[in-house]
């Protein structure tokens, strides 16, 4: 027998590509258990299942910086209660992050796809489960999306949960209107604009040496940081909540065109985010 739960829940996170760099990801989870029924005629209760897959994801790579181990020209090593993760990219630029061990997910893979994360996630989730639970498969999807969409990452200083964590991320949609009639122009103009961005605010912006920005602050969690090539960063001047970032997508549009209504519907991951008028 075999028990399923489609969409369990969603993960955003960013993980370290080999050619791209940070990437934000928003995975839809899928799961299956094998095994036998128990005296009520259930492998395993779905509200216990739901419960606890969940709880795993929120607690081990939902806003989380996930980082392949086996990736190629990449160091990390533990140093009080901190990860500290250093790469360099193919053409010799650094990535250097160092944030509260909960930040960051060190996966003992060359590389971060939907398969191989899901086969290390099946290996520990497998632990949570009951006797009657003989297998148990994960699996992800991204959001099908009709549109454009682009990768980004970011982190709330301010935010009391996890998403003050400064390299986590999400694979978004987002739609502009100009006095109500949908351009695809210009979602076309942003996504490719916001394509694997990160957005980072001003004020963590402690070192900027043209080439490469120095990010830092302290949150509950503890004391954050994160080094990167400034061609793949985009500043503003607030936080980045996905309010902030809609606001000022819609004004930055509203600059091209003063005597028309501008409204922008941007989204943070699957089925979630803010409008923003001009």
């Amino acid at each position: 027998m075999k028990l399923f739960v489609d969409n369990l829940t969603n993960i955003d996170f960013s993980y370290l590509h080999p050619q791209r760099g940070l990437l934000g990801e928003s995975w839809l989870v899928q799961l299956v258990l094998d095994g036998s029924l128990n005296e009520q005629g259930m492998i395993c209760d779905f509200g216990i299942v739901k419960k606890a897959v969940k709880q795993w994801f929120d607690t081990y790579i939902d806003h989380a910086l996930v980082v392949p181990t086996g990736m190629p020209r990449l160091s990390h090593h533990n140093d009080d209660g901190y990860t500290v993760v250093d790469w360099l990219y193919a053409d010799g630029r650094s990535f250097h992050c160092r944030s509260p061990q909960q930040a960051i997910a060190l996966v003992g893979v060359p590389e971060i796809t939907p398969h191989t994360l899901a086969d290390w996630c099946t290996e520990k989730l497998l632990e949570l489960f009951p006797e009657e639970v003989k297998g148990l498969s994960v699996s992800f999807k991204p959001e099908h999306i009709d549109g454009v969409f682009y990768h980004y990452s970011h982190g709330l200083q301010q935010h009391d949960g996890n998403c003050q964590r400064i390299a986590h991320g999400h694979r978004s949609t987002l739609e502009i209107y100009i006095d109500d009639q949908r351009s695809e122009a210009l979602e076309e103009e942003w996504a490719e604009r916001f394509r694997d961005i990160y957005i980072g605010t001003r004020d963590h912006l402690i070192g900027d040496a043209g080439d490469m920005h120095h990010y830092a602050y302290q949150a509950p969690q503890g004391a954050f940081e994160l080094k990167l090539p400034a061609d793949v960063c985009y500043l503003i001047d607030t936080e980045t909540t996905v309010e902030l970032i809609a606001r000022h997508l819609a004004d930055e549009i509203k600059k091209a065109y003063p005597d028309n209504n501008v409204m922008v519907k941007a989204f943070e991951g699957v089925g979630k985010g803010a409008i923003a008028e001009a």
